[in-house]
């Protein structure tokens, strides 16, 4: 039976272009997506931006400009950015326009209803524009916005209101057993912790007016619009057209063997409560995984453009290039907390592990193949050398990838790097190719090296993909080959060619 998996960012507000945390989702679920790949026999990637928002036409006002203009605008830098970061997802799903999107909240809505759990109700309480959020006092720093350090406004209106308390026990039974499974285990016992503590129903709906008529129509009630994170939460299921009999709803989510929400932390409780509850009500089935990271700091403080410290993933591209700030992303940064990514930082983990590590390791064996071998892999033993390295580090890049941890696997891939590299220099190709006594001690290590640094390219794929490509290439291998059992498998006799510095040294920044 085909196995097939869906993976989703979360989808970002789009009321400003976006920031180096946006990237770092980006790159993080399309590396996660990549991996999924080798393990299943496909994979949904699924991105977006979440344009219903007030703050959206909050911004548009500030700009002078329609919400529509606006969000069309900023949604098209955030596929940008994901085109430059060399991110391929699926689908990128807008709010606003999709057709898919605008069926299914308002299908999903209907069937939540039809199950007795929507009723209206006067409500009042602390919003955050910023969040988009109620908050009670006691989750409040100071009287501020513990995410945005802003005082909310205090509201009153009708709204309509989900039964969220209903769901506690449900959730509970999803959360313990492990049919839901969230990454990492504290952030599990977090959301245990607050659902065991009681639900309270929740507003699921805002006045039109105070939408400013921006955003999804509550069926059968003009007054009111979806509140902004009801909405875009169905933007998960309703990509894969689940309203239209798209087939895709079927496959890579009724069927699939694993759904898997990638987002930042202050969001858990959307997906890791409200969401599950809201498709247990419309029966529908849930994710499998939640992956939960923290946030990219500057000087201990979260990015956000409301904050002011906003880093343009642009501006370092620019600089250091595309493949130096997605690896640094994915190289240097814990995924499951918070932690500065400076341009200090990127420059060193470029040079040290790609420039110094492994594209030397790609000239060396390339050269000293054309040199000695005339740029042909030789036949050579298949038994020792570094066959155990290789199936180590396979192993380990694996688990850690299993896990949703990507610094982890990078450094697992490094580790490879640095023995193969150590390899050459005690065996010294150089010294066994002036003694013909030695041929065949040569041959193994050019064949073992050379099948080092193919094995290198698969593990490398999904963390930059084109890199690998290049190694690949390089290597006259087809770019989608996987790293099997028999690792050194068709390498012997293999033409391969030197190329350009896969991996050029970049300048420090200026001080």
């Amino acid at each position: 039976m085909e196995k097939t998996g869906f993976i989703s960012t979360t989808i970002p507000y789009v009321n400003a272009r976006p920031h180096l945390g946006h990237a770092l989702e980006f790159v993080e679920t399309d590396a996660y997506a990549r991996f999924m790949r080798t393990k299943l026999d496909d994979v949904f990637f699924l991105t977006g931006s979440d344009e219903n928002a007030l703050k959206n036409v909050l911004a548009a006002e500030a700009a002078g400009m329609s919400t529509a203009d606006l969000v069309a605008r900023n949604a098209l830098a955030f596929q940008d950015l994901q085109s430059a970061l060399l991110c391929a997802p699926d689908h990128f799903v807008r709010t606003s326009v999709d057709p898919l999107h605008l069926a299914g909240a308002t299908e999903l809505w209907r069937r939540m209803e039809a199950a007795g759990d929507l009723y209206p109700r006067a409500y009042e309480g602390l919003y955050c524009v910023g969040c988009e959020q109620f908050y009670e006092p006691a989750e409040l720093a100071d009287g501020r916005c513990p995410e945005h350090l802003t005082e909310p406004e205090r509201v009153r209106e009708q709204n309509w209101f989900f039964r969220l308390s209903r769901y506690q026990d449900d959730l509970l039974k999803c959360l313990e057993s492990g049919a839901l499974v969230i990454h990492p285990e504290t952030r599990r016992n977090e959301v245990i912790s607050f659902v065991r503590a009681g639900l309270q129903d929740i507003s699921v709906s805002r006045s039109a007016t105070r939408a400013r008529g921006w955003g999804i129509p509550v069926p059968g009630d003009d007054s009111q619009v979806m509140y902004v994170w009801i909405d875009a939460l169905t933007n998960y299921t309703n990509a894969l057209g689940w309203t239209a009999d798209d087939p895709r709803y079927q496959r890579f989510w009724a069927d699939a063997t694993q759904r898997v929400h990638v987002m930042g932390k202050g969001v858990i409780r959307f997906h890791a409560v409200y969401w599950p509850a809201m498709l247990l009500s419309a029966g529908l089935p849930l994710p499998t995984d939640l992956v939960v990271h923290g946030y990219i700091t500057a000087g201990g403080r979260k990015l956000g453009k409301s904050l002011g410290n906003a880093v343009d993933p642009e501006d370092l591209i620019d600089r250091y290039g595309a493949r130096a700030v997605r690896y640094a992303l994915l190289a240097t940064f814990a995924p499951f907390g918070d932690g500065d990514v400076t341009e200090e930082r990127i420059v060193a983990a470029y040079n040290t592990d790609l420039a110094n590590g492994l594209g030397n390791l790609v000239s060396r064996v390339t050269s000293m193949i054309a040199r000695y071998r005339g740029g042909v892999v030789p036949f050579g033993s298949v038994a020792g050398g570094l066959g155990e390295a290789v199936g180590v580090a396979a192993g380990a890049v694996d688990a850690a990838m299993t896990g949703y941890d990507h610094r982890l696997a990078v450094q697992h891939l490094n580790t490879l790097v640095g023995q193969a590299n150590a390899y050459v220099d005690e065996h010294a190709p150089w010294h066994l190719a002036k003694n013909p006594e030695d041929a065949d001690r040569l041959d193994t290590c050019l064949l073992h090296i050379a099948g080092a640094v193919r094995a290198l390219a698969a593990l490398l794929r999904p963390f930059l993909p084109d890199a690998a490509e290049e190694i690949l290439v390089a290597l006259n291998q087809p770019a989608d080959w996987r790293l099997g059992g028999d690792w050194l498998a068709g390498m012997a006799g293999t033409a391969v060619q030197k190329p350009a510095a896969i991996f050029p040294r970049i300048d420090a920044p200026a001080t």
